[in-house]
C-alpha cells in the first residue's frame, strides 16, 4: 500500500520509523533467554532463546538468531536458525539465510535469500492444520 518496488520488482515496505520501534538489540550485542513484547522490536545482534509477540519482529542484516519464534509478523534480513510461527506475514529479505521451519499464511522471499527448511502455509483464519486421512 505505502511501499515501493525494489530493483528486483518485489514490493518493499516503507521503512518503519524509529519511533515505532520500542526495543532494539544493536549490532555486537548478545542476549540469551526469553523475549516477550507487545510492540515492534528490532534485533541486529546475536540472540539465543525464545521470542513471543503478537506484533512485528524485525531481524536486521547483522543479526544472528537461534530461536523458537512466535510472532504476529516477521521481517528477516539476517541469519536465522530455528522455528518461526507467524500469524500474519513473513518477509525474507536479502541477504537472509534461514534454516528451520516457517509456518505462516503469507510468505514473501526476495531474490538472494537462502532458505533451507520446511514451509507450512495455511489460511490466516485456520487455527490448526487439517490432516488428511490416508487410511482406508
Amino acid at each position: 500500500m505505502f511501499g515501493r518496488k525494489g530493483e528486483n520488482g518485489m514490493k518493499k515496505e516503507t521503512p518503519l520509523e524509529k519511533r515505532e520501534i520500542k526495543a532494539f538489540l544493536g549490532p555486537g550485542s548478545q542476549f540469551e533467554g526469553k523475549l516477550l513484547f507487545d510492540e515492534i522490536v528490532r534485533l541486529d545482534g546475536a540472540f539465543r532463546g525464545e521470542i513471543t509477540s503478537r506484533d512485528t519482529l524485525i531481524v536486521g542484516e547483522t543479526a544472528d538468531i537461534q530461536a523458537e519464534v512466535t510472532v504476529g509478523s516477521l521481517i528477516l534480513s539476517g541469519r536465522f536458525k530455528g522455528n518461526i510461527k507467524a500469524v500474519g506475514k513473513v518477509e525474507l529479505r536479502s541477504p537472509a539465510r534461514v534454516e528451520g521451519t516457517i509456518e505462516t499464511p503469507l510468505l514473501a522471499i526476495e531474490e538472494g535469500v537462502v532458505f533451507n527448511g520446511t514451509l507450512v502455509m495455511k489460511k490466516a483464519s485456520e487455527g490448526t492444520i487439517r490432516e488428511t486421512e490416508t487410511k482406508k
